[in-house]
């Protein structure tokens, strides 16, 4: 499917959407669609799985600062050179978005990664446990989070004698 093809099914997509979604096009291969809630999600990409927009190449985490409230959530849709990408602004704390693993299970480590690193819960992803931090740190304390301040962690490095 050419790029200019993706887009334009992209876009009619979010301007044909129940509830009015913001489409941007920062670039001529990118559109943006800026989802209203969590409740959005999974119904969008699969949407564009019936479509046959491309795959989902990533999924990425943004701390705008604890000013804002918010942590955003982008997924990145690829075909070609074609890239959509779903934007998902949800609260800082007790954020809650459903899983995409369930319905393209390549979803699954970036969530649980997202989860571990920014403290988003995707609801139905199976697999909770920690990917990269240590046993024994803290909860609560999400390292990618713009103001985190990391434990120290007894035996964690190297010694210094």
């Amino acid at each position: 499917m050419p790029t200019e093809k993706a887009i334009e099914i992209g876009r009619e997509l979010a301007e044909k959407w129940t509830w009015r979604l913001e489409a941007r096009q920062p670039e001529p291969n990118r559109l943006d669609i800026v989802l209203a809630s969590p409740a959005d999600l999974v119904p969008f990409a699969v949407g564009l799985r019936v479509q046959r927009i491309g795959w989902l190449a990533a999924i990425s985490g943004l701390d705008p600062g604890p000013e804002s409230g918010k942590i955003e959530l982008l997924y990145h849709f690829c075909q070609a050179a074609a890239i959509i990408t779903l934007r998902l602004m949800v609260p800082r704390q007790g954020a809650v978005v459903p899983t995409l693993s369930l319905i393209i299970p390549s979803a699954e480590s970036s969530e649980r990664e997202i989860a571990e690193m920014f403290g988003v819960t995707f609801d139905g992803l199976r697999a909770t446990g920690h990917l990269y931090l240590p046993d024994g740190w803290p909860e609560e304390t999400f390292p990618l989070r713009k103001d985190c301040t990391p434990p120290a962690l007894a035996g964690a490095g190297p010694s210094v004698n």
